[in-house]
Order: structure tokens, then C-alpha cells, then sequence
């Protein structure tokens, strides 16, 4: 009947109409697949810790001692306050299963917690009392081998490693790493400024006055809007051992520019999207295919040929935007104990 209609020169008008009826499908396909719902908010807490087991398993962490957790695909939340810490922000989260999680208070002390019983209790499995310390992120490639991220102590950056799913942490020889430049640190925005490339390679990015992606003993200055305390890199997504995508910008001034490089050779050239995301952005997700997607302070924009171009889908803020790691559904968090899902 389709081909019919079409080829009939006799009746242009309903073919006409056809192809707008069909063209308004394809576009409302297109829009369904990127509508934001959004599942909780609020509240009073800053969700900035993000992890997604698989399409319905959800942890959140943030400020003011606080964990959540769904095991529902959003549906209902169990919100915990982790007893002896309620006043710490756990700007980081690394979720197993439903059962088994790890949270990471930021600063003096830093501290890393973990749960094996659904967050009914946590163990202390990691404790800094430095002067100056300051957790930032964590990355796992499985459930054994993770890393850990903090600012500068005595001139080098902290990195720490587990080998045990976080049952005890090794710190690196920080010798062994660039030496930073001043004011050069790491945002603790959406716990993705680290990333695992494989068990025995990791990258990190870092802003401030001066902003750069560190890779083993090799710092490369990023092309991203730098010069104060508040600029640079805030978040980097991998796709392949070759194919990164950083976003950042400037917090204090959301539509400083750039915000956003692109590297297809391990980080060895850095280029520029044709079309950027939309001001400042905290963190980046790599999705599938030549997808991927960020968020920040001025909404949510996806990509679909890996970076070039963006486009904004969302203008409501949010921290940190995960992918399930069994699935397929795209998960945000963000203030005001907001929660948002892609289906």
C-alpha cells in the first residue's frame, strides 16, 4: 500500500501527507529515545556518587552521609545515612550488586567504606589523615582491580590501587608521576576524572590554572579553557585503548569555552568539537557505538559521531551521568537529591 501510494502521480496530496506522517514518526522516535524522567528529587542532598549494576540496580551517594539505593529501576528508593559519617560527602560510589558497594568520603580525613550486606553497615577499609588530603574519584575495569585519585600531597598527586574489590589499598610511589603544576589539582565533581584503560594502564585528567590529561610518566596539556582555579577538565570517558572524549569548562562561568576535546590516537593529539557541548559540563559517558553523552551544570547533550557534534537534549542540571554496566538505561544524579533515567 505504501509503494502504491507513493507512486501514484495522480495523488501527490496524500502522499504528501504520508511522508510528513512519517517523518513525524521517525522524529518522535527520535525524541522518545532521549526523554529525561525523572525519578527522585527535592531533597537536600548533592548526589555527585553514581553507579549502575544494571538497568535496575542504582547506587547514589553525596553530601550529608548519604547513600540511596534502588533495586526497581527508580520505582522506590531505600535511603540510608551511614552511621558515624553524617556529615561526610561521599562524592564517589562503586556499586558490585545489590548487595556489595564502596563510597568515598573526600577529605580530611579521606576515607573509603565498604558494604557487603546491602548497606545495612560498612566497614572502613581505607583511612588518610594527611594534611591537605583530598579524595577526588575512583575507577574499577571489574570487580577486583580499581584505582583511586586524590589532589596534590607534598607536591604529587595521590593514587592509590586495589587488586582485592577494595579490601585494602596500596598506595603508589607518587615519585613515579608527573609533578603537577601550581594550583593543578582534580575536580571531584562525578567521580569519572579517572578512567581504567586496561589492568595495567590508567589515565587522569586535571584543571586549575593549568589542565592536563596524565598518562603513566607523560602529561599532555589539554585544549580546554584554563587560567583560574575554577577551569579545565573535569571528567574523561574512554571507548577504546585510542578514543577519548574530556569535558569541563569553568564552573564559575558556564559559557567559557572550549569545554570539550577529542583524542582518536591515545591521546597523543587533541582536537576540538565542530560543535560543542552546551557550557559547562562535569561529566562524560561513553555509551555505545559512536554515542556518547555529558551533563553539567547547563543540562544534559548527546553526541552520536563521537564528538563532533552535540546536541542539547535536557537543560535541567545534573553531577553525573552513568551507564549500566548490564544494560542499557542511562542514569543522572545531581543537587537537590535529583535522579533522572534514559530508558
Amino acid at each position: 500500500m505504501l509503494r502504491i501510494i507513493l507512486e501514484n502521480k495522480y495523488v501527490p496530496m496524500y502522499r504528501n501527507l504520508l511522508l510528513k506522517f512519517i517523518l513525524l514518526i521517525l522524529i518522535s522516535g527520535e525524541s522518545s529515545a532521549q526523554v529525561i524522567q525523572e525519578l527522585n528529587s527535592g531533597g537536600d542532598i548533592s548526589l555527585r556518587g553514581l553507579s549502575v549494576v544494571n538497568d535496575n540496580t542504582v547506587w547514589v551517594s553525596g553530601s550529608k552521609g548519604k547513600v540511596g539505593k534502588t533495586l526497581d529501576g527508580g520505582k522506590t528508593w531505600k535511603w540510608m545515612t551511614v552511621k558515624g559519617y553524617e556529615k561526610s560527602d561521599f562524592r564517589d560510589i562503586e556499586a558490585f550488586s545489590k548487595k556489595i558497594a564502596i563510597i568515598m568520603a573526600v577529605a580530611e580525613p579521606a576515607f573509603i567504606l565498604k558494604t557487603t550486606n546491602g548497606g545495612e553497615s560498612w566497614k572502613k577499609v581505607y583511612e588518610n589523615n594527611a594534611k591537605g588530603m583530598f579524595l577526588d574519584a575512583m575507577d574499577f575495569i571489574d570487580n577486583k582491580n580499581g584505582y583511586v585519585i586524590g589532589d596534590p600531597i607534598n607536591g604529587r598527586f595521590f593514587i592509590a590501587k586495589t587488586i582485592d574489590g577494595g579490601e585494602t589499598w596500596q598506595e603508589y610511589n607518587r615519585m613515579s608521576f608527573p609533578i603537577p603544576d601550581s594550583t593543578e589539582a582534580c575536580f571531584a565533581s562525578s567521580g569519572t576524572n579517572v578512567r581504567i584503560i586496561n589492568k595495567d594502564r590508567f589515565v587522569y585528567v586535571t584543571g586549575g590554572v593549568y589542565s592536563n590529561i596524565v598518562m603513566g610518566k607523560q602529561k599532555i596539556k589539554l585544549p580546554l579553557t584554563q587560567g583560574k582555579e575554577t577551569t579545565g577538565a573535569n571528567s574523561i570517558a574512554v571507548k577504546d585503548s585510542n578514543t577519548y572524549i574530556i569535558v569541563g569548562g569553568d564552573f564559575s562561568n558556564v559559557a567559557a569555552m572550549p569545554n570539550c576535546a577529542i583524542t582518536s590516537d591515545g591521546g597523543k593529539k587533541w582536537t576540538l568539537p565542530q560543535t560543542s557541548p552546551f557550557g559547562y559540563k562535569s561529566c562524560v559517558e561513553y555509551i555505545s557505538g559512536n554515542t556518547w553523552i555529558c551533563c553539567g551544570l547547563t543540562g544534559i547533550d548527546i553526541s552520536n559521531d563521537n564528538g563532533e557534534n552535540w546536541k542539547q537534549i535536557s537543560n535541567v542540571s545534573y553531577h553525573a551521568c552513568r551507564k549500566s554496566k548490564k544494560g542499557k538505561k542511562i542514569y543522572f544524579s545531581g543537587n537537590n537529591s535529583r535522579i533522572g533515567v534514559i530508558n
